[in-house]
């Protein structure tokens, strides 16, 4: 007699081409039927590639038949219809995807990007980080992962990348596939194609947050971002300085065009105010004050937070020991504090409004 869940774990063992995870989690099989030595199921697909069709076809005949030799398979591939296609992710395996972004170089967007990243994986969540800032990854450094290079697997054909792991958070950078002294020299069309590569090629485990560090501006890396994938929300980045601000409302503005149509999640106000280690309780405003509180009142959301200038957040970055992990850093209990508000608002987000759905480009 066959056993329904034996067939089922027999299928856990066949990956969907797409994302790398198996066929149940990516919830691909559909219509299944166990009748005495009769096994029928189909496995829905976005692509009609009769190569991927045949392998995918063996591989889930060769997983059965190891417990079941004699059972009579009839496996139904079938394409995804394009309504369904056109509301599936890309990384189906992803609960949330959070874009940071700025306006304007400078503002330490990066070091935001890692030490949230960081501090949601300290905070019990999976957490992934692409660090889609293509002319400057600086990410690899920040992490202490510099030269070190992906693995790369063998997917039905295809090559595709197995992002690195650092304090807990799975990682991809461009700065990980080329030698640091080397130029990104790329147009428009083909750093979208880079990004997209980053996205769809890595093989990503189960994520609750996939963070993308954006470079700054409104240009063409974060107009392929929200056409490849439906982006959970944005996180601005400013400094208290009136030009930050000024920039970081045209980055904002992009994600709230109506046919973008991503909510903006809060504001973090980075180097909101300078702290000597010898005088912790001296605040010196050097960028002025108030920018973050602004921004986050003109678009009508959270601040999540401010951090100051602490002289062990740049010796972090540099040495590849994010601020968050030294538990008696003042600016690890800021992180902290963020990513609580940040984790909130996303909760919120997800309960009061509906999936956001890809941009589509319409010529």
């Amino acid at each position: 007699m066959i056993d329904h869940n034996a067939v089922v774990e027999a299928l856990r063992s066949v990956k969907d081409p797409k994302t790398g995870i198996d066929l149940i989690t990516a919830r691909m099989v559909e219509d299944f039927r166990v009748e005495g030595d009769n096994i029928s199921f189909s496995i829905v697909l976005n692509t009609n590639d009769q190569e991927l069709k045949s392998a995918l076809n063996f591989a889930c005949q060769e997983a059965i038949s190891r417990n079941y030799p004699h059972a009579a398979l009839h496996i139904h591939l079938k394409i995804r219809s394009s309504e369904q296609e056109s509301n599936s992710s890309a990384l189906p395996q992803v609960k949330n995807i959070l874009a940071v972004a700025s306006g304007k170089g400078g503002v330490g967007k990066s070091t935001v990007s890692v030490n949230t990243a960081v501090a949601l994986a300290r905070s019990g969540y999976k957490v992934g980080l692409i660090d889609a800032d293509l002319y400057g990854p600086s990410i690899p450094t920040m992490l202490g992962l510099q030269g070190k290079r992906p693995k790369i697997e063998l997917l039905y054909g295809k090559h595709k990348m197995i992002p690195l792991e650092a304090y807990g958070v799975q990682v991809i950078s461009v700065g990980l596939i080329i030698d640091p002294e080397q130029a990104v020299v790329l147009r428009g069309p083909r750093l979208g194609g880079l990004l997209k590569q980053l996205i769809t090629d890595t093989l990503w485990p189960e994520l609750d947050f996939l963070i993308i560090d954006l470079p700054p501006g409104t240009g063409d890396v974060q107009l392929t971002l929200v056409q490849t994938v439906p982006v959970t929300g944005a996180v601005i980045v400013t400094t208290p300085q009136e030009v930050s601000v000024i920039d970081a409302v045209k980055a904002m503005n992009m994600f709230l065009l109506p046919n973008v149509n991503v909510p903006i999640l809060g504001i973090v106000e980075n180097m909101s105010w300078f702290t000597p280690e010898e005088l912790p309780e001296n605040k010196y405003y050097i960028f002025g004050k108030g920018g973050g509180t602004k921004l986050a009142e003109m678009a009508e959301v959270a601040l999540l937070g401010q951090i100051p200038i602490v002289q062990s957040v740049r010796e972090g970055g540099d040495t590849g020991t994010p601020a968050v992990i030294r538990d008696n850093d003042p600016v690890a209990a800021v992180f902290m504090s963020v990513v609580k508000n940040l984790a909130e608002q996303v909760e919120r987000r997800n309960k009061t409004m509906g999936p956001t759905r890809i941009v589509r480009v319409e010529h």
